[in-house]
């Protein structure tokens, strides 16, 4: 928002400028407006060229710049050469125009499509290579309070800058100076998680202050600030993980990834189990692993509270997530065969 109307007022001044400079000469005095618009075409191109080339880099520019340089000193030595002296000068011009066009342009294009090479051309100039552009990882406030993106990064295995938008910080703020006990302290939780990530040199945290006043919602805010930035969000969020997707933002989810890494259980695995409920069926036992899979254990309701040796018999994935069913080692005392 701010470069345009940076680039509105640009176009203005052109328009002003140009009709100033017109009236320095009587003869537009009648045709004001024509000046006005010259210099709103002259702004209008200037700023598609700005348009054009946001993506251009100063290294793309510095081979570009050399290129140039190349084309154009091949074009002089030819155009001066010999080979042109018996054509008569009108000729002579268009042709060392045409060669100038020629040469400048085909070495502009090489040397942008080698830019990597530099070191090459000119040995003592090496730039550094560019493998990949910046991943910018977005975060909400929800991931940043859950704190497993702290023990996550900490674990190296996300190469990303962590991008936290002011308007998030603030949300934050408002959370941790809130009356409400809960909300109070999640907030203050946030805010911790953010100083333990800023502090770890494995990690890169930049705050970015642009907001977007136009939207209102935090979660509009978001969508619409990873895309300007191309940058990923990351949340445990199920609806703002739905509102990014519809408008083709990539979101990466953390329980997503809890899901992928949870221990795979395959029927006829042995496991030791604490039981600590009775199940919805007579004489069922329900324990629970490390990430949270239920397991349900027929005929074992006795051994709550204890430590059981267990088989599983079946797994099954639901919406609300995975589940087992398994019976007890005969270790335990108990005929997995037996019915009843």
């Amino acid at each position: 928002m701010t470069l345009w109307v940076l680039r509105i007022v640009f176009l203005g001044l052109c328009a002003l400028g140009s009709w100033a400079i017109s009236q320095l000469d009587p003869s537009w005095d009648r045709h004001p407006w024509i000046a006005v618009g010259i210099g709103l075409a002259s702004g209008g191109a200037l700023v598609g060229i700005d348009r054009a080339t946001k993506s251009f880099s100063v290294r793309g520019l510095t081979a570009a710049t050399f290129g140039l340089f190349v084309g154009t000193l091949i074009s002089y030595f030819i155009g001066n050469s010999k080979m042109f002296e018996p054509i008569d000068p009108k000729s002579r011009l268009i042709a060392q125009i045409s060669m100038f066009l020629f040469s400048t342009y085909l070495a502009m294009v090489i040397a942008l499509r080698g830019k990597d090479e530099f070191n090459i051309v000119i040995p003592y100039v090496k730039f550094r290579r560019e493998e990949a552009p910046e991943r910018l990882l977005l975060l909400d406030s929800n991931i940043i309070i859950d704190g497993r993106i702290l023990d996550v990064s900490n674990t190296g295995f996300l190469d990303v800058i962590f991008v936290v938008p002011r308007f998030i910080l603030r949300e934050l703020q408002l959370l941790a100076d809130s009356g409400d006990d809960i909300k109070r302290a999640r907030g203050r939780r946030g805010l911790d998680i953010l100083k333990q990530l800023q502090r770890n040199p494995r990690i890169e945290v930049k705050i970015h202050e642009n907001d977007i006043p136009e939207i209102k919602e935090v979660d509009g805010k978001l969508v619409e600030l990873a895309r300007r930035l191309n940058a990923e969000i990351l949340t445990n969020d199920y609806n703002l993980n739905c509102v990014a997707e519809l408008q083709k933002v990539r979101v990466l989810n953390l329980h997503e990834l809890s899901k992928a890494l949870r221990p795979v259980i395959l029927p006829g695995e042995r496991l030791s189990l604490k039981l600590v409920k009775e199940g919805r069926e007579s004489d069922q036992a329900v324990g629970y692993l490390e990430d949270g899979t239920m397991v349900v254990v027929a005929r074992a309701r006795r051994h709550l509270g204890q430590e059981a040796d267990v088989i599983i018999e079946s797994v099954l994935q639901t919406t609300a997530g995975r589940m087992a069913f398994a019976h007890l080692q005969q270790g335990n005392g108990e005929n997995p065969r037996k019915n009843g």
